[in-house]
C-alpha cells in the first residue's frame, strides 16, 4: 500500500502546564508578640539522620569550619572556653558543632547561656528548636525565648540565649534550612536507589519458558524450581521443554542520574563534593577550582561565626582557617605569564644584515 505523507496529523500541546514555583511571602512580624515556632524541625531532622550524603555534607561543613580549632586574644575569655562542657561530656568545640549542624538543617540553632553571678560565662547548652519559640515585638525584634518541657515552659531574655540563624533575608523572624531547597532532589535519589535495588534483586531470578499449560505440571515444575535454586542445585528440564532467560540490569543510566542527584546535597550546602573525599570523575585542576571557589563561602561562615560569638557571648575568638589554595594559585598564573608575556627584546626590531 502507498503511503501518502500529506495524511499526517500533530498533536495539540497547548494545554501541556508550564513548570510554575509557587509563590512564598517572607514570615515577618504580623504584630505585638508574634509567635515563630518551628514544626518542620522533626521531618528535617529525619532527613538529616536518614540520608547519608546530606548527612555527610552538613557535618563536612560544620567539621571544615572549626576544624583547625580556635585561639583567643584574652586569657580570661580562654579560661571561660576551656571550662564549658554543655550536659557534662561537651567541648565548646562540639558545641558549637551541634550548633552549625542544627543551624544548617533547621534554620535555627539554640543554646542556654549560663552565667555566673560574676556574669561570667560558665556553660552553654545547646536546646532543641522543636521546643522553642521565639517571641518577636511589632517591630521585628525578638523580645524573649519560651522554651517548652516536661516541666513546663521556661522564659529566656535574649541575652540568655545563643542563637545562630542560617541565611536569614529581607523581614523573616527566622534562618532557612538548607534541606528544604533540595527535598525534591533527596526523594528523587531515594526513589532511584530503591527502583535499582528492586531492579538488583529482579536480576537475580532467571526466567523460565516452557512449553507445558497443564496447570498441574506447571506448579510442579515452579515448586522444583524454586527448590533447586533455594538450594543452589542443577535443575534438569526434557530437552525441547523449556528455555532460561536472564533479566540483566542496565547500570549505566542509573549510575549518572544517581551521581547528578547527589552532586545537588553538596551545592545547596555551599560544600565541594572534593571535601568530602570524593573526587571521582573531577580532574585536578577542577577540584582546585571548586575549593577556590568555596573559599569565600567558608570565609563568611567563619567570620559570622566569630561576630556571632563576640555579640552574644561577649568573647573574641578567632577560629585558625584552613589552608587557601589562592597563594598557590597566584604563583602559577605569574610563572604562566611570564612564560607567555612578550620580553623587551620582542618588541625591538631586528636589522636585516646586508
Amino acid at each position: 500500500m502507498e503511503l501518502d505523507i500529506q495524511q499526517t496529523s500533530t498533536i495539540d500541546l497547548t494545554g501541556t502546564p508550564d513548570f510554575k514555583v509557587q509563590a512564598e511571602s517572607t514570615d515577618g512580624t504580623t504584630g505585638k508578640g508574634t509567635i515563630w515556632t518551628f514544626p518542620k524541625f522533626a521531618e528535617r531532622y529525619g532527613y538529616y539522620l536518614k540520608i547519608p550524603e546530606l548527612k555527610k555534607a552538613i557535618d563536612v561543613y560544620a567539621t571544615w569550619v572549626l576544624g583547625k580549632g580556635l585561639e583567643t586574644e584574652n586569657p580570661k575569655d580562654q579560661v571561660e572556653i576551656d571550662n564549658i562542657n554543655g550536659w557534662g561530656e561537651d567541648t565548646f568545640l562540639s558545641i558549637m558543632w551541634n550548633m552549625l549542624v542544627i543551624k544548617k538543617v533547621n534554620g535555627d540553632s539554640f543554646a542556654e547561656i549560663i552565667r555566673n553571678e560574676e556574669n561570667s560565662l560558665i556553660n552553654l547548652k545547646p536546646l532543641t528548636p522543636q521546643r522553642m519559640k521565639v517571641i518577636v515585638s511589632d517591630k521585628g525584634v525578638v523580645e524573649k525565648y519560651v522554651y517548652e518541657n516536661v516541666k513546663g515552659s521556661k522564659e529566656f531574655q535574649p541575652n540568655k540565649i545563643l542563637h545562630l540563624v542560617n541565611d536569614r533575608v529581607a523581614d523573616n523572624i527566622h534562618g532557612e534550612s538548607v534541606i528544604d531547597s533540595i527535598k525534591w532532589t533527596i526523594d528523587a535519589v531515594q526513589e532511584s536507589l530503591a527502583d535499582k535495588r528492586r531492579q538488583l534483586h529482579r536480576s537475580t531470578m532467571r526466567v523460565m519458558e516452557v512449553d507445558e499449560d497443564d496447570k498441574t505440571r506447571l506448579t510442579a515444575l515452579k515448586r522444583d524450581y524454586k527448590e533447586a535454586i533455594k538450594s543452589g542445585d542443577v535443575l534438569l528440564v526434557p530437552k525441547g521443554t523449556g528455555s532460561f532467560q536472564d533479566l540483566a540490569p542496565s547500570n549505566t543510566e542509573h549510575i549518572e542520574w544517581t551521581r547528578y542527584l547527589e552532586n545537588r546535597f553538596y551545592k545547596a550546602v555551599g560544600i565541594p563534593k572534593t571535601l568530602v573525599g570524593d573526587a571521582e570523575g573531577i580532574t585536578e585542576s577542577g577540584g582546585k577550582v571548586a575549593y577556590l571557589s568555596h573559599e569565600p563561602i567558608y570565609t563568611r561562615e567563619v567570620t559570622e561565626l566569630e561576630a556571632d560569638l563576640l555579640k552574644q557571648l561577649g568573647i573574641r575568638v578567632t577560629f585558625n582557617k584552613q589552608a587557601s589554595l589562592q597563594e598557590g594559585m597566584n604563583d602559577t598564573a605569574d610563572k604562566s605569564n611570564a612564560q607567555t608575556s612578550f620580553q623587551p627584546q620582542d618588541t625591538q626590531e631586528t636589522p636585516i644584515s646586508q
